[in-house]
């Protein structure tokens, strides 16, 4: 299998403005368009889309998805309408009765109501939904929900060349219970491709990393890319673009790329790893 079929199509910038390293905007619908026949043609199946990304499962639903694997996201019922609802207009917006995946984004809500997690195993039951699970935020948390015998099809987590930090839980999820392991973050929000001197203080721990990778690796892209999608235990690493033009160049720049070596000896911060602990501009 060529690796870039491993590549699944996160869409928040469809729906949104999104990444510390975007400067184009959200996404028009021509050329959601044009991304999405380009992904038919080359055989990448997975879009990553949620309740919560804007207007992003409504752009999408303007196209025929039927060739694609889809994975939604709900959120937490007490900060907005239930889960059921919430699927309702999901399917609703992307103009299908069924998903591919349907994810917590808030693991720890589930967690603390158990209630949540049967109602999507009934959704599941009655085949609405094929797999079901939880996008991760930390490593902790996977082991909480697998304590309480919420034992997920499908999980999504952040994974890039500084951030191996759910590794070993990933293996342990695959090897034990051939779970499906989706990664996103793959370039950081795009903080690998930012100029470390322009970044505040809050990044020093990592600016001479970030300076050593970017002079080492001629082709940034496409060693991020290849670092995570020639990992075993990943099913798909999903990345964000802006237009077709981004997309193409991700893919061919994999032909172009090695896969680099970890040898960080540095402890990176979580809070750097976590973007929604980065300071706001």
């Amino acid at each position: 299998m060529e690796l870039y079929k491993k590549i699944g199509i996160g869409t928040v910038q469809f729906g949104l403005n999104y990444g510390i390293s975007n400067t184009l905007g959200k996404t028009n619908s021509e050329e959601v368009t044009n991304i999405l026949s380009y992904c038919k043609t080359t055989g990448i199946k997975i879009l990553d889309t949620a309740y919560g990304y804007g207007d992003s499962e409504k752009v999408l639903g303007q196209n025929v998805l039927k060739e694609f694997k889809i994975i939604s996201k709900f959120l937490s019922p007490k900060d907005t309408i239930s889960i059921t609802e919430q699927f309702k207009i999901s399917t609703e917006r992307l103009k299908t009765n069924k998903l591919y995946g349907y994810l917590a984004h808030r693991p720890m809500d589930v967690y603390e109501n158990p209630s949540q997690w049967e109602e999507i195993e009934n959704m599941k039951a009655k085949g609405f939904v094929e797999k079901i699970g939880f996008s991760f935020n930390t490593p902790e948390e996977i082991d909480l929900v697998l304590e309480s015998a919420m034992i997920p099809d499908l999980v999504q987590v952040p994974f890039n060349f500084f951030d191996n930090r759910f590794e070993e839980k990933l293996i342990f999820l695959k090897e034990n219970y051939n779970c499906e392991i989706h990664t996103r973050s793959v370039f950081l929000q795009g903080l690998f491709f930012t100029n470390p001197d322009k970044l505040p203080d809050f990044f020093n721990p990592i600016k001479a990393l970030l300076k050593d990778f970017k002079e080492t690796h001629a082709n940034l892209t496409g060693s991020l890319l290849k670092y995570a999608l020639s990992k075993p235990f990943i099913d798909c690493v999903i990345i964000g673009v802006n237009n077709l033009k981004q997309l193409e160049e991700n893919i061919n720049s994999l032909d172009e790329s090695v896969i680099p070596q970890r040898n960080i000896e540095t402890i990176i911060p979580n809070g750097i790893l976590i973007p929604s602990h980065w300071p706001q501009s």
